[in-house]
């Protein structure tokens, strides 16, 4: 696979030379299962452990009791928007979200409405930001949990969660912020934010896949959870199943490599490849001049359908969107949000840039999307009725 132009880091990205160095002593070496610590591997593997947790932790400057190892962001989802229900849904069924939310939120929203939920979208704006003031409105009674990401998965746009935990601290509701994309590439301090729960996976930021982290405050009050998984104990009984070790080791190795001061020449790179693709007309930069995460460009090519110019750019690993909805034929959710018509949203690429793709890639990766795009729309009937200003 040297040949292919990797752009497509928000699904995941390459796990780190450093980082599968430390993990494959855990599989060959020291293969043993973390919580056999009658032994000495066993006792090793549980060390292991407690380090990557120390390792996550300090990236977010939290306590490391504060930190639970799961399967990755869904899993945390799950744990927490359906564990918050159950174990409040007394004092209240009401929980506030974003229209423009991961499809893992949205779903599992719309699952808690079969049990009584009741759910408030906050709409966004064209730039893909909420309204504080819608935020404030929202409240009620009955609000138990806000749940907005820190940063879009598709278009990259920051959410201002200073102000948003404020809110909810100064109003005494749950925050939930699911920090994925965000993790590494801009700063999060727990600190100095009151975010009460955030979720992250390793394999956005150069970890392996199939394991993430859960941050749960220590709070005077504790927050209560009703497990989503239950077995054997493991983490404090909050999270059963066997320790991948490999996983997490592989986790708190990357996270300690990873921060925003790596990304400078991402985002230099990514504003490069904005201003070559600019000279392509009738283009959509989707956030443009919003705060954007460093590596991310959402582009809509107008009256070019986007499968049309990946499938045109075989050397190229792109997406329409995210990962787990990409497959699907539907316009993204996100897009259409944010007010942008079903035809320019189907036209939609999204370029995630990582600390691995150099500039050669990006002015090679254009020039192969430029050519394409001219083809298309040199052979396009569509393109040739715009051009003749008989559709918009």
């Amino acid at each position: 696979m040297k040949d292919i132009i990797y752009l497509d880091n928000n699904a995941t990205t390459r796990v780190l030379d450093e980082v599968w160095n430390d993990m494959t002593p855990y599989f060959i070496q020291n293969y043993a299962n973390a919580s056999s610590v009658y032994h000495q591997m066993g006792r090793e593997a549980n060390a292991a452990i407690q380090s990557a947790r120390t390792q996550i932790a300090d990236a977010l400057n939290c306590s490391s009791k504060e930190i639970f190892f799961n399967s990755g962001a869904t899993e945390s989802i799950n744990t927490v928007i359906c564990g918050i229900f159950d174990r409040y849904h007394s004092k209240g069924n009401h929980i506030i979200t974003v229209s423009t939310e991961h499809k893992a939120v949205l779903s599992c929203c719309e699952q808690l409405t079969k049990k009584g939920a009741q759910i408030t979208y906050l709409p966004v704006d064209t730039k893909g930001a909420i309204a504080i003031d819608d935020l404030k409105n929202a409240i009620t009674a009955q609000t138990i949990l806000v749940c907005i990401m820190a940063a879009n998965n598709e278009t990259g746009i920051c959410a201002s969660v200073e102000q948003i935990a404020a809110i909810c601290s100064e109003k005494d509701i749950l925050f939930f912020c699911d920090a994925t994309q965000a993790i590494g590439k801009i700063d999060i301090d727990l600190k100095k934010t009151p975010i009460d729960l955030l979720c992250l996976s390793a394999h956005k930021l150069h970890g392996p896949k199939g394991v993430g982290a859960l941050y749960i405050r220590r709070k005077s009050k504790p927050i209560q959870i009703a497990s989503l998984i239950v077995g054997g104990g493991q983490e404090n009984g909050f999270r059963g199943g066997t320790y991948n070790v490999p996983a997490i080791v592989g986790f708190g190795k990357a996270i300690s490599l990873i921060n925003p001061a790596a990304y400078t020449t991402v985002r230099q790179n990514r504003d490069l490849l904005e201003e070559i693709l600019g000279s392509i007309p009738e283009i959509i930069i989707h956030g443009k001049n919003c705060t954007r995460l460093p590596n991310t460009s959402y582009i809509s090519f107008k009256h070019v359908l986007a499968s049309e110019i990946m499938t045109a750019c075989p050397t190229l690993a792109l997406s329409s969107g995210a990962a787990c909805v990409t497959g699907s034929r539907e316009a993204s959710h996100v897009l259409l949000a944010m007010g942008v018509p079903k035809e320019h949203a189907l036209a939609a690429i999204r370029f995630s840039l990582s600390i691995l793709t150099t500039q050669e890639e990006i002015i090679q990766a254009a020039q192969l999307i430029k050519e394409a795009v001219k083809k298309i729309r040199d052979q396009s009937p569509i393109w040739q009725l715009f051009q003749a200003g008989l559709i918009d």
